[in-house]
């Protein structure tokens, strides 16, 4: 399955200037998700992050890592959308090289531990066949108030 960015919005509550992915390339519930962010250069963080040398927060890519993982756990846990899904927790991360404009991510999400409620996936996110970040990343749903 893919999804463009407006199906991805119906999914997870991002908007710009915080929508941190751009298109699901690959998606098989239970199993793993592949999404891209193009890292452009009029994004609001190259302003004032490194104005000289321009690179994206490492908390940035943390961000489109969780909302990758939140389309992923929403496919496998929650498909009739009636629960939010919330980043719980980074229990793990690991920087290996710049992501600059131009650049664009691939994400790669695989599970660890799902259970009903909550789980944990592990994140990887590549340049070309780079690994620029990894992470395990934790999740929880909450019924939506009426």
């Amino acid at each position: 399955m893919q999804l463009n960015v407006m199906e991805i919005q119906k999914v997870i509550p991002h908007r710009f200037p915080f929508l941190m992915i751009d298109r699901v390339i690959e998606l098989i519930p239970n199993e793993k998700l592949v999404a891209i962010k193009n890292v452009t250069v009029n994004e609001h963080q190259f302003v004032g992050h490194f104005p000289n040398e321009k690179v994206m927060p490492g908390v940035l890519m943390i961000e489109a890592m969780a909302q990758a993982g939140c389309v992923y756990f929403h496919y496998s846990k929650n498909p009739e959308q009636k629960e939010l899904i919330y980043y719980l927790a980074k229990t793990e991360a690991k920087f290996h090289s710049v992501v600059v404009p131009g650049d664009q991510l691939r994400i790669e999400i695989t599970p660890v531990k799902l259970i009903a409620r909550a789980g944990f996936i592990q994140a990887k996110a590549y340049v070309g066949d780079k690994l620029a970040v990894e992470a395990q990343i934790g999740f929880g749903i909450k019924e939506v108030s009426k």
